[in-house]
């Protein structure tokens, strides 16, 4: 095989960010800059994106929403089976071997991988979440790192995927009245 058709190798080399950036994990950076070089498209939402945005919230793995188009899944599961990606089990320091590909990432399910030392979590369509072209249309835009521009989703959508994997559903809002009886006179 042509060394042009491979695709590029996760890095092991350090990171480095623009100012402001500073306290993201080097592994994060260093998975948003390979999939960047994969040229997978994707939105940002979990941990990182909150501490991208600024947030203070707790360290966990990059969590994406890749756009769905057979052609970035394509890109995405070359990416994942140069990187040997292993399934994920939540509370386990294990994982299992697995062959991902097109058909599988176009499932819609939420795969939690870990290529070497580096985790990933791809989001897939769970209902009443937003979709990636919703994400897309509030997401802004940031350069964390020279030549690496990353699509965040908005605050309300980051805390809405952190609320479905926290408790497996969508949040909703139910508005009750005590309704008081009138008793008849």
């Amino acid at each position: 095989m042509l060394l042009r058709h491979r695709p590029p190798a996760l890095e092991s080399q350090p990171v480095t960010t623009e100012k402001g950036y500073e306290h993201l994990d080097r592994k994060a950076v260093a998975i948003l800059r390979w999939l960047q070089a994969n040229g997978v498209e994707f939105v940002l939402v979990g941990a990182v994106a909150e501490a991208i945005r600024g947030g203070a919230g707790a360290p966990g793995p990059v969590a994406i929403v890749p756009a769905p188009y057979s052609r970035n899944f394509e890109r995405l599961s070359r990416a994942l089976w140069s990187a040997h990606a292993r399934l994920r089990i939540d509370g386990e320091a294990g994982s299992v071997p697995f062959k991902m590909n097109e058909e599988k990432l176009t499932r819609g399910q939420r795969w939690s991988v870990r290529c070497g030392i580096y985790d990933l979590d791809i989001e897939g369509d769970p209902p009443h979440t937003p979709r990636y072209q919703e994400l897309l249309y509030e997401a802004v835009r940031f350069e964390i790192g020279p030549d690496l521009n990353v699509e965040v989703a908005s605050p309300e959508d980051v805390e809405h995927y952190a609320h479905v994997n926290r408790t497996g559903a969508a949040p909703e809002i139910r508005i009750s009245r005590n309704s008081r009886e009138q008793k008849p006179a």
